[in-house]
């Protein structure tokens, strides 16, 4: 399904057209019938020749409500943009084309309606005339079709030429990220709240838990419609009506969002292009009052130009856009920015970041991704897709890397690991960044805990100290003129065993268990110090110390005087 949105000025048949091509009038309210004037978005379908779906987005064409157009002409596909022959080009059919240029509109097709009441010539020249106000714009090669909506004439062209406009225009992309900018929100009998708008990003279903922002509100959808019909499951680029549980239709209103939980980072501050238009007189600084249209709400924002202190009519730059509240933007989103003092649309451009990390003084924001990524240096895949819609493979760990944030952390985890020498770092001490990296890294091991850099790990174990424990076994006589780094390094590597101040090596140990489980199963109610000292050939000052490792790892256990079998006496 397509969406298109009507565009002209006010009173040149735009409500005519979509009734006449749809069936369906998209002036819902009695005062616009009483007017003959839209006042709010309407909403109408039709199925084209080829077969094709379309959505219309019908919106006023009155200066007054030119903040319900701009409500509904976000997130469309292509437009429909309405001129009549009788009275051609007018102000606000310029305002409508500029405003849809500021969105990104790139396709449309053009309508000369009310041609039943011109003759030919004057239809000719109204044709030209339009042409020559599009040309230079992504309407410049749209047909022009000249229709009647009271007589049919041109219908079946205009469907057509509708239906090669959509054969060309792509469809909605999915990414897994459903958005629904709220336009309508009421109660229906018997159901409840019940929001509308187009969906883009993603898909959403029947039972789904989804946040309601700004106002952070978890509610559930109850059910979906699309065009009248109930459906389980609805895709991007498709207009809907959600049916939402734990929610009072009176807190929804125009420009709330619908989204998963967790999915976007909502932001109240944000960079970006802004594209000033031709036609003002005068140059766009931080001093105005601002309004930016985003999706379909109205925000006040402060507005700061990035670099310059303000913008000439008719240039292009960088601001920087102060929310009042947060929204769930990502880059490329469009807006357009108008100022309220002057009641005069200012410009409008695209989102490049939503999370600035430099101050203002120094950001020039772009659509790379690299340079958010390299603003951040490190940045969890999550978080990069929350931020820009890319996805992007892990670098390390679960984090995307800036090459120079990389090899400077290389540098850094290295310089750790040579300080830390024979005793090596404790991981515990790394953040969790460090940390993925040192897995990446052929250069370290890790070994209980603690990192040693390559050739540590060879190194204590061919440690000269451990062949003279092994070989003095249960007398190691005095303490070696070894460091106490050292020391700890080879005990915390299971080289060495340290028992009130006496080092061991872990044979020794092994066969004090296989001497003292022998005795034991001689004495079996249990041995003395003395005892165990006569079995093992050394003095008081030794065997105290290996008794208090028997003790320590089960395999004895002290009553009053004596040793008894532990838990974990082996067996004979």
């Amino acid at each position: 399904m397509r969406i298109i949105a009507t565009a002209g000025h006010v009173d040149h048949g735009k409500s005519s057209l979509v009734l006449a091509l749809t069936g369906t009038d998209p002036d819902r309210f009695a005062e616009e019938k009483r007017r003959g004037l839209t006042i709010d978005l309407g909403f109408a379908h039709t199925t084209l020749p080829n077969g094709e779906g379309i959505s219309i987005v019908d919106v006023p064409g009155h200066v007054r409500f030119l903040r319900n157009m701009l409500a509904g002409v976000g997130g469309i596909d292509a437009c429909l943009f309405v001129v009549a022959a009788t009275e051609g080009w007018k102000p606000q059919s310029e305002e409508h084309l500029r405003i849809l240029e500021l969105l990104g509109s790139r396709d449309g097709v053009i309508a000369l309606t009310k041609v039943d009441l011109v003759d030919d010539e004057w239809r000719d020249l109204a044709a030209l005339d339009v042409a020559d106000h599009v040309a230079g714009t992504f309407l410049a090669d749209a047909p022009i079709v000249p229709v009647s909506a009271t007589t049919g004439t041109g219908l079946d062209d205009l469907r057509d030429a509708l239906a090669t406009l959509v054969g060309r225009t792509p469809g909605a992309r999915d990414a897994g990220r459903p958005r629904l900018w709220v336009d309508r929100a009421f109660a229906a009998k018997g159901s409840g709240t019940v929001v509308t708008g187009t969906l883009t990003g993603g898909q959403l279903v029947t039972g789904d838990h989804v946040d309601l922002l700004p106002a952070r509100v978890d509610v559930r959808v109850r059910g979906v419609q699309t065009h009248g019909s109930a459906v389980e499951r609805i895709g991007p680029g498709n207009r809907v009506a959600l049916n939402l549980a734990g929610i009072d239709h009176h807190a929804v209103q125009r420009g709330d969002v619908v989204v998963h939980a967790g999915q976007w980072r909502p932001t109240a501050r944000f960079d970006a292009s802004l594209e000033v238009l031709g036609s003002l007189d005068h140059v766009v600084s931080r001093r105005g009052a601002y309004v930016a249209y985003i999706g379909s709400g109205e925000w006040p924002v402060r507005l700061r130009v990035l670099g310059p202190a303000s913008l000439a009519p008719g240039s292009s730059g960088l601001v920087r856009l102060q929310l009042a509240q947060p929204l769930p933007l990502v880059m490329g989103d469009r807006y357009v920015l108008r100022e309220s003092g002057r009641n005069e649309t200012v410009g409008g451009g695209e989102v490049l970041d939503v999370a600035p990390m430099l101050p203002a003084s120094r950001a020039r924001p772009d659509r790379s991704v690299d340079r958010v990524i390299r603003e951040h240096g490190w940045i969890d895949v999550g978080e990069l897709l929350a931020l820009t819609g890319e996805i992007r493979e892990p670098m390390v760990g679960r984090w995307v890397v800036d090459p120079d944030a990389l090899a400077h952390a290389s540098e850094e985890l290295r310089g750790a690991l040579e300080r830390g020498g024979q005793s090596g770092i404790d991981t515990a001490t790394l953040s969790p960044q460090q940390r993925a990296l040192l897995e990446q890294m052929d250069i370290a091991a890790v070994v209980d805990g603690r990192a040693y850099l390559g050739g540590a790990r060879d190194e204590l174990a061919e440690h000269p100290l451990l062949e003279r424990l092994r070989r003095e076994r249960w007398t190691p006589g005095d303490a070696p003129e070894v460091d106490r780094g050292t020391i700890r390094a080879l005990v915390r590597r299971g080289l060495v065993v340290e028992r009130d101040g006496i080092l061991f090596h872990p044979e020794a140990i092994d066969l004090a268990i296989d001497a003292i489980a022998a005795l034991l199963r001689e004495r079996p109610d249990g041995v003395t110090v003395s005892e165990c000292r006569e079995r093992l050939g050394v003095s008081r000052k030794y065997a105290l110390p290996l008794l208090s490792e028997l003790d320590a790892r089960g395999v004895t256990r002290r009553r009053a005087d004596l040793r008894v079998p532990g838990p974990r006496l082996p067996a004979a």
